[in-house]
């Protein structure tokens, strides 16, 4: 199986503009190609995750990865998939996210001489003198045309601002860049960035002529890439600081029996014949599968270490027995006390596993509410500090959320 038939039957590829020559390009190691992160965190999150493993697996077929930084482009934000403007962040904080992702990034893609680069669209952006670029860039950009972009038409009605309008120019820009200094051929990115990549083509065409080399791919990237990368809590991070390797694996573990194959081809590299085989299994076999696509992308992340950990102790808490060393702790203060005592809604509460007294109260009284392993079912249940001391106690909300309670 090639490179490209491989992307194909792991469902990666949804729109392109050249099959064949972009067959050429990756199966024979041709292609210098870039996908571009907008550092508005200072982590990466699972929403990357598709883009990250796809450039590994490129970068393994001997082509080469450019991760391109948008220290730049982040001054503006990105009105894709956006119902408002983004928050606008300093240079300092962009700057600082830049660096963070740089880190992340190296336990996916080999960087150094020959190998994967990673440049700053700062670095041509930031210092663009404004009339020039409309000169040059801006005159071969129609209005008209821009306005049908999908990106652009679901904010016309709530309002888009005069600076996103300009992302689509200078995300384009940013390819004309690559391709002049580096010869990158080829540009990866979400299915929402589908108008900006081709305006980046079209670019590289107008400016340089018809000979000028520059294939468009665009990934099955946000729809599903996105999706999988939130929890009803927020974002699943990278970092460990952020999202504990325990969280990261459970997070995996608990995706739903209709993704789980779906994200073991997109975003693992188990052989796809081992994974056509797990096409056949049902019941209680998914749940294995759903153990292997949260190690194998624990390990991924995280390395084989921690991953290793953190099946153990899932495998632990599910067993009923036993401390999960690596579950997310919630540490009680002597300030949660009322009277020496803290009741089932305040650890709840405490503890984030629900975001109100009230939310917990539900939990309790639909039965979703342990206290290990023993269901709580009476809304005024306390505890005393000392129930907390030592290893303390995991409290369970449903089946998906964990947390070991400790004193202080």
């Amino acid at each position: 199986m090639t490179v490209y038939d491989e992307l194909k039957a792991r469902g990666l590829l949804a729109q392109l503009t050249d099959e064949e020559e972009i067959k050429e390009l990756i199966n024979h190691g041709k292609a210098t190609f870039y996908i571009g992160f907008d550092p508005t965190a200072d982590s990466l999150h699972v929403g990357h995750f598709m883009a990250l493993c796809l450039m590994k697996r490129l970068q393994m077929a001997g082509n080469k990865p450019i991760a391109l930084i948008g220290g730049g482009t982040a001054m503006i934000g990105d009105p894709s998939g956006r119902s408002d403007m983004r928050t606008m962040m300093t240079t300092e904080m962009i700057d600082h996210n830049c660096e963070c992702f740089k880190k992340q990034m190296s336990r996916f893609i080999e960087f150094g001489e020959g190998k994967a680069l990673m440049v700053n669209n700062a670095d041509w952006l930031r210092g663009l003198n404004y009339i020039e670029f409309l000169r040059e860039v801006g005159a071969h950009f129609s209005v008209n045309r821009m306005l049908t972009a999908e990106c652009y038409k679901q904010r016309m009605e709530k309002g888009l601002s005069f600076l996103e309008f300009n992302y689509m120019i200078m995300q384009s820009y940013d390819f004309l860049e690559l391709y002049k200094r580096y010869g990158c051929n080829m540009q990866f990115g979400g299915d929402d960035q589908w108008s900006n990549m081709l305006g980046g083509t079209e670019l590289i065409r107008r400016k340089l002529g018809k000979d000028a080399y520059a294939m468009t791919i665009t990934l099955l990237l946000n729809s599903e890439g996105k999706k999988m990368g939130k929890t009803q809590k927020g974002a699943v991070w990278l970092d460990p600081e952020k999202t504990s390797p325990y969280e990261f694996y459970q997070y995996w573990r608990n995706v739903s029996d209709a993704d789980v194959l779906k994200c073991l081809r997109m975003l693992t590299f188990l052989p796809l014949e081992q994974i056509d085989e797990m096409d056949k299994w049902e019941g209680s076999q998914l749940n294995t599968a759903k153990e292997i696509l949260a190690y194998e992308l624990t390990k991924l992340v995280h390395g084989e270490e921690e991953a290793g950990k953190a099946q153990e102790s899932a495998r632990a808490l599910f067993a009923g027995g036993g401390q999960a060393a690596d579950m997310p702790t919630c540490t009680l203060k002597e300030e949660d006390f009322r009277d020496g005592k803290i009741d089932i809604l305040g650890v709840l509460a405490v503890s984030g596993l629900c975001a109100s007294r009230s939310e917990a109260r539900r939990a309790v009284e639909q039965g979703g509410v342990t206290v290990d392993n023993e269901k709580v079912t009476d809304i005024k249940t306390c505890y005393e500090p000392e129930q907390f001391a030592g290893d303390g106690v995991v409290v369970r909300r449903g089946k998906k959320s964990y947390k070991r309670v400790v004193m202080q």
